[in-house]
């Protein structure tokens, strides 16, 4: 992957990112920093798919609504990785069992990324052994220049250097940061799409640590929030009209929308770019042809002819 964006570039996906953005819950941040040629994730859920959280979720004036924190009810096992950090010291998951872990994909060059070290530092010293945060740098500069960024701001927790390998197994980095929230069996409950303020994930950590917390907990089922081979958990997706189809008919639907490629470059399915850029026009005029020609019944032979490989 090319880690890399102009500030110009990363301005305009989050300010499309943020207009487009609908608030779940009152723990608000900034919107994350852009990947090039990454998508800024949608921050809109229908009914039926459970929101996950993305920083462009900014709370209204006048909006008192309670605390909530959400973690997936179908928590997937975190991706294994064996690394050396920056100081040649070994990162696990094998160690990660009975520990919070918050694993944090950022970059020197990222402005919110760098607004989010203090907290994370803050957290770290806090929960001391009882929470792990680690850091995954997605630079594309020298590991000496990370180094030496990491010796200046004073970061306390292990950093790692990205591979390709790494980042696909947590499902491609849209935007940064990144962070996934860990619990101590080693599974994925939660991922955050941006800068947020230390209170929601100290709710989340002493949540997971089985201590008092001032807030709600939530389940929500991951259909591809967290992780998007669950895209095909999902019944109904941002943008797309399912109104007037068969049972039968939505779900052969769903199945074309989980088996065909949207054609925008980000090599997703359509579902799954549905999921992550709901802004995305090409995927959602697609997406809306596919359930169009399906209930206009041209696509209902398909329904019952015998499922083969090789082809959509």
């Amino acid at each position: 992957m090319i880690l890399a964006a102009t500030a110009a570039l990363a301005g305009v996906a989050i300010g499309l990112a943020a207009a487009r953005a609908r608030r779940v819950h009152n723990f608000a941040g900034e919107s994350g920093h852009a990947l090039s040629g990454a998508m800024v994730p949608a921050n809109s859920a229908p009914a039926g798919v459970a929101p996950g959280s993305t920083a462009d979720e900014q709370p209204k004036d006048g909006d008192d609504s309670e605390e909530i924190i959400r973690f997936a009810s179908n928590p997937q096992p975190a991706p294994e990785f064996l690394m050396n950090d920056l100081d040649g010291k070994i990162v696990s998951t094998s160690e990660w069992k009975g520990k919070v872990v918050i694993l944090d994909f950022w970059a020197t060059w990222c402005p919110p990324c760098q607004a989010e070290i203090p907290m994370l530092i803050d957290l770290q010293n806090r929960y001391k052994d009882r929470l792990l945060v680690v850091g995954v740098s997605v630079d594309d500069s020298p590991v000496e220049d990370v180094k030496e960024f990491v010796k200046q701001a004073g970061i306390n927790y292990p950093i790692v250097m990205a591979d390709r390998h790494l980042v696909q197994a947590y499902g491609g980095v849209p935007a940064l940061p990144t962070s996934f929230v860990i619990n101590q069996d080693t599974k994925v409950v939660q991922k955050h799409v941006g800068l947020f303020p230390e209170a929601m994930y100290d709710q989340e950590v002493r949540a997971l640590l089985n201590l008092p917390i001032e807030a709600r907990v939530e389940k929500f089922e991951d259909r591809g929030q967290i992780f998007l081979r669950n895209a095909s958990l999902a019944t109904e997706l941002p943008g797309v009209d399912f109104k007037g189809l068969t049972e039968a008919q939505k779900k052969l639907a769903l199945r074309e929308l989980n088996t065909q490629t949207c054609k925008c470059g980000c090599r997703l399915t359509l579902a799954q770019c549905r999921i992550v850029d709901s802004p995305c026009q090409v995927s959602k005029k697609l997406a809306n042809a596919v359930v169009q020609k399906i209930r206009s019944g041209s696509g209902s032979p398909a329904a019952q002819a015998p499922a083969h490989s090789g082809g959509n």
